[in-house]
């Protein structure tokens, strides 16, 4: 019996990746422990640790605790900076044969346009995740990507220092009143694709200590608790506009989950915290999730993106 011809693949901007299902940023550095599980070539994507201009030691501890089917973290976006990492992350990456997708943070508006220019013209990324949920240092803290007009000035500046050498993925908060307004205005202002969605913030209280849980008292809730959230974002911004491709993410624990946020409107799919608990959930996400759309008689990926839709 001859299989039938299943096309897998997936295009965001100028680049197609050869299945939908990546890594989610921050939860597997830059793959090294999972290249111990599995080939980096068999996922679509890696997407880096945010990387910041400078080394970042992060958040004081406890960083991380558990809740109701997910998990808070308060990390601080702990990193090497840009210099450690494109002299040591990006090469050891491409001798793995991995499509790289490296995601930046700032804490200014040149912050991220001087990460920009240091990536532009390095060979073997395969796009760019511009993480705008971080605190804008120049505006009393207020999150770049709750402001329009902040996420506006972070992207056109990352596009023109950038160029048009790799797709560039902003990442939005769910933290918003309406996302589909920042979507607008990130994507008039030269992004090529968005990420859907960030962590949640939330907070937990150690009712014996009487004090919060996390030394940095909110962190960012990820798990299957917030899939309905990301779904809702993703079939919105979709529903507004539906030739800009999203990468969902947001607890995909199976295929059936990812399948979910593909027929909400994602072109790709990040497995983040999910790898916690199997570092080898995204291969096992990717083969359940063809399994599904083949069995739905699906000849194509795309065929099933925004289904919910029609």
């Amino acid at each position: 019996m001859i299989e039938s011809a299943f096309d897998f693949r997936t295009r965001f901007g100028n680049r197609y990746f050869p299945n939908p299902i990546f890594t989610a940023s921050g939860c597997a550095g830059s793959g090294r422990e999972l290249s111990n599980f599995f080939d980096l070539k068999e996922l679509g994507a890696i997407v880096t640790k945010s990387i910041a201009v400078k080394p970042r030691s992060g958040r004081a501890t406890p960083r991380m605790a558990e809740t109701p089917s997910g998990m808070l973290n308060s990390i601080g976006l702990q990193g090497p900076g840009i210099d450690q990492f494109l002299e040591n992350d990006i090469p050891w990456l491409v001798s793995k044969g991995a499509r790289i997708i490296v995601s930046i943070s700032g804490e200014t508006v040149e912050e991220y346009a001087s990460l920009a220019r240091r990536l532009r013209g390095i060979a073997g990324l395969s796009g760019v995740e511009v993480n705008i949920s971080c605190p804008n240092v120049e505006n009393r803290g207020l999150v770049f990507a709750c402001d329009p007009i902040a996420s506006r000035a972070v992207v056109e500046l990352v596009r023109k220092n950038m160029g048009g050498d790799y797709p560039m993925i902003v990442k939005l908060s769910p933290d918003v009143t309406d996302i589909v307004a920042i979507a607008r205005e990130v994507v008039s202002a030269g992004a090529d694709a968005l990420a859907l969605i960030n962590t949640v913030l939330g907070m937990v209280i150690d009712i014996e200590g009487m004090r919060p849980k996390l030394a940095g008292i909110t962190g960012g809730l990820s798990g299957p608790a917030i899939r309905p959230i990301a779904i809702r974002a993703i079939y919105q911004v979709h529903s507004a506009m539906k030739n800009i491709p999203i990468l969902g993410m947001g607890g995909v624990v199976s295929g059936r989950d990812a399948l979910e946020l593909i027929y909400a409107g994602a072109s790709g799919v990040s497995v983040g915290t999910a790898t916690f608990g199997n570092p080898t959930a995204a291969l096992r996400i990717k083969s359940e999730l063809e399994v599904l759309l083949r069995d739905k008689n699906f000849t194509s990926l795309e065929e099933a993106v925004g289904a919910a839709h029609d």
